[in-house]
C-alpha cells in the first residue's frame, strides 16, 4: 500500500516537527509507504498576496496533476467529521490513498468536488506543521486498526 500526503506549505524549518513525522513513516513501513510531498512555489506566493480566491484556484493548480491514479481525500473543516474507525476505512483495501491538506485559504469548492471524500478533524484551525503531525499519527492508527494491532486499543 502507498499513501501520499500532498501539502501546500512552505519548506521551512523543521527541527521540531520532521522527528515526528519520520516517526509515523517508521511506524507505517510493514504496512505502507507513507510519503509526504511539499507543494509550494512563487505563483502560490504571489497568489496568497492577492487574495483567499487566488490563492486557492493556485493550490488547485498545483495539487490537480496528483488526484489521479488513487483514491483522493482532502482535509477540509466543512468535510466530515470521522472517528478513528471510520477514518481507517478510508485506506481499508486500497492501494494508493492521496491526502490534500490544502493552504492557508483552503480549498476551491471545484477541487473539493473531485476528491473522493472530504474529511475534517474538526472546526478548529490547527497550523499547517502540526496538522501534518496529526494526520500522520491518524494513518498509522489506521492502519493499526486495519492490521489488528494493539496501538489503537
Amino acid at each position: 500500500m502507498k499513501v501520499k500526503v500532498y501539502v501546500v506549505d512552505k519548506k521551512g524549518k523543521k527541527e521540531l516537527y520532521e522527528p515526528l513525522i519520520r516517526h509515523y513513516q517508521k511506524l507505517c513501513r510493514p504496512w505502507a509507504d507513507v510519503e509526504l510531498h511539499e507543494v509550494f512555489g512563487k505563483e502560490i506566493a504571489r497568489a496568497q498576496e492577492q487574495n483567499a480566491e487566488a490563492a486557492q484556484a493556485a493550490y488547485s493548480r498545483a495539487l490537480e496533476r496528483y488526484l489521479p491514479g488513487g483514491y483522493n481525500v482532502a482535509l477540509d473543516p466543512q468535510g466530515e467529521m470521522v472517528d478513528s474507525p471510520r477514518f481507517a476505512d478510508l485506506l481499508r483495501d486500497r492501494p494508493v490513498v492521496n491526502f490534500f491538506i490544502g493552504g492557508a485559504y483552503g480549498f476551491e469548492k471545484e477541487f473539493l468536488r473531485h476528491s473522493n471524500k472530504n474529511v475534517s478533524f474538526g472546526r478548529i484551525t490547527l497550523s499547517h506543521k502540526l496538522v501534518k503531525v496529526v494526520l500522520m499519527e491518524q494513518i498509522f492508527r489506521a492502519l493499526s486498526i486495519i492490521h489488528h494491532h494493539p496501538y489503537h486499543k
